[in-house]
């Protein structure tokens, strides 16, 4: 049986709609799973209801996480936030990693992971960490603009078996201060990290560039979709 991979909700207030874009949808269709868009809910229950029934969790991308999630107040250049999702991505977290239910994260995705196993972010990498890498591309975004270094025996190692990788990147926000329950897979060239796993779970793995834009030229995109679905057919 294909497994079931519940994807959380991309959130639009101006036109009170949850939405979803089709890259997410069609990566996990492309590796062998049933995507399933998540209704946005925090209530305990009804999560738990969920996770009964879906074999995967997929983080998106979309809103700044809220600084409060990881103890600081925003500063001017912190982009729009949206509370729900952070109260349903903190309980759908803390039943998921109980229960040891596989988890891929994607931009947003890496930042609220690290957020809420006690790392710390960069608010906005222009003002706070400036470089020459390119992590704010302009369209089309599934052309790579940067490289990473893969850490030697991580996950994304194992699978691609190669020590770097070519990829795309649109993020004003990244992971400053690691949560001590993530390993780094993954580095880009001005030193940010840009891919972590929680190596004591079946599989919670996080990215920061966008595998759902690049999937379908990009193999290594489509080998970590792949992964996910595999180990939530476990």
């Amino acid at each position: 049986m294909k497994p079931l991979i519940g994807i959380v909700p991309l959130v639009d207030e101006e036109k009170e709609s949850l939405w979803m874009l089709p890259g997410y949808m069609e990566g996990v269709a492309e590796a062998g799973g049933i995507p399933l868009m998540l209704p946005l809910t925090e209530d305990g229950e009804d999560i738990s209801r969920l996770l009964d029934s879906i074999d995967g969790i997929l983080l998106t991308g979309g809103h700044d996480v809220h600084p409060s999630v990881y103890g600081e107040e925003p500063v001017p250049e912190c982009g729009a936030v949206c509370r729900e999702r952070d109260a349903m991505e903190s309980e759908l977290l803390k039943q998921a990693l109980k229960r040891d239910i596989p988890v891929l994260g994607i931009c947003r995705g890496i930042q609220f992971l690290n957020a809420y196993l006690g790392g710390t972010l960069y608010q906005d990498l222009p003002t706070e960490r400036p470089s020459g890498t390119e992590h704010h591309q302009k369209p089309p975004y599934d052309i790579p603009v940067h490289r990473v270094s893969i850490e030697k025996d991580s996950g994304l190692s194992r699978l691609l078996n190669t020590d770097s990788l070519s990829v795309n990147s649109y993020h004003h926000q990244a992971i400053k201060e690691k949560a001590d329950s993530l390993n780094t897979m993954a580095v880009s060239e001005d030193g940010i990290i840009e891919a972590v796993e929680m190596p004591d779970k079946r599989f919670v793995w996080a990215v920061q560039w966008h595998p759902e834009f690049s999937f379908r030229r990009d193999l290594s995109s489509r080998k970590i979709f792949e992964e996910f679905v595999r180990n939530c057919s476990n």
